[in-house]
């Protein structure tokens, strides 16, 4: 899901360039990205994937006769950095828009910058303060997180599910999931009876697992991105804890499938269909969409 992102923003962003008169030869878009450290996993992919369509549109003549000119710049997932990017490209490259950056806590801290500076955001991260409150320039690609809590409490009723722990890890992103799990979970008849926040470089939460096998919780839900995602499903096979637990549409990723080995093994999450496009009918009209990107992608 994550890398299809990068498809999905650069065409907002044309759709967005078509109108405007541009007194330049090129367009800059800049991008803020996650390329190396921590979470690389969703950085990486997304600059290749805006690299492959750049280069596309470009080769097809730009947009309206001009170039795009894509200036990345690595954040390393670092809100620090961040905003300074975004200011220098705000500031010193005037570019149209930013897309990015790659997650939650480094999109809300550049936000304001953004519509001071009267430029384009499109974030790849999904926290749903991002967008609420509304801001003029800033926008997000990935679903919101009610629409991703209100699929897992779905799931839960289906399952007949009522009381469930909640852990999140310690960032904006865990925050804002936790605040919406918290907010919807009455509205499907669920009880959590724990809510507890995680340090997110954690890498052992046999307490915190064993906390909540205590507490006889019928599921969990996590609420994180890597490497916690796989550390919390590992440390709950290894305890015996074998209740279903449930990822938050951050795990769209085969990666962090990987990372935890066999205990992914019955992980429940909310997704786009990227991850399985060649199952979806021929009927569905993103089918041969999301094929075409995938084996863009794939092949290079």
């Amino acid at each position: 899901m994550r890398i299809f992102k990068g498809f999905l923003m650069v065409l907002m962003v044309v759709c967005l360039l078509v109108a405007p008169a541009m007194a330049a030869d090129t367009i800059k878009v800049g991008a803020i990205l996650a390329v190396t450290g921590p979470a690389s996993f969703l950085g990486a992919p997304e600059a290749n994937t805006l690299k492959m369509l750049v280069e596309e549109i470009n080769s097809k003549g730009g947009v309206k006769g001009k170039k795009i000119e894509l200036i990345i710049k690595d954040s390393g997932a670092n809100p620090g950095k961040a905003i300074s990017f975004a200011k220098q490209l705000i500031e010193e490259e005037r570019v149209f828009a930013i897309i990015g950056p790659s997650t939650s806590g480094e999109t809300l801290k550049i936000k304001n910058i953004c519509e001071k500076g009267k430029t384009i955001c499109i974030s790849c991260a999904a926290a749903e303060k991002i967008v609420n409150p509304v801001a003029k320039y800033v926008f997000k690609t990935p679903q919101k997180d009610s629409f991703a809590a209100r699929k897992i409490f779905m799931q839960m009723q289906k399952m007949g599910i009522k009381k469930i722990g909640v852990v999140v890890g310690n960032t904006g992103f865990g925050k804002a999931g936790k605040a919406q799990l918290e907010k919807i979970a009455p509205e499907y008849g669920i009880d959590i009876v724990i809510s507890e926040v995680y340090d997110k470089k954690a890498t052992d939460l046999t307490a915190l697992v064993t906390k909540l096998k205590s507490r006889g919780v019928e599921a969990v839900v996590n609420w994180s991105i890597v490497p916690a995602q796989a550390i919390i499903a590992k440390n709950m096979r290894q305890i015996g804890f074998n209740v279903p637990l449930f990822q938050s549409h951050g795990f769209g990723n085969i990666k962090y499938v990987k990372a935890a080995g066999a205990a992914a093994e019955g992980i429940i999450f909310p997704a786009g269909r990227l991850l399985v496009a060649e199952s979806l009918p021929d009927s569905d009209p993103q089918k041969p969409v999301l094929i075409k990107y995938k084996r863009d992608y794939e092949s290079r």
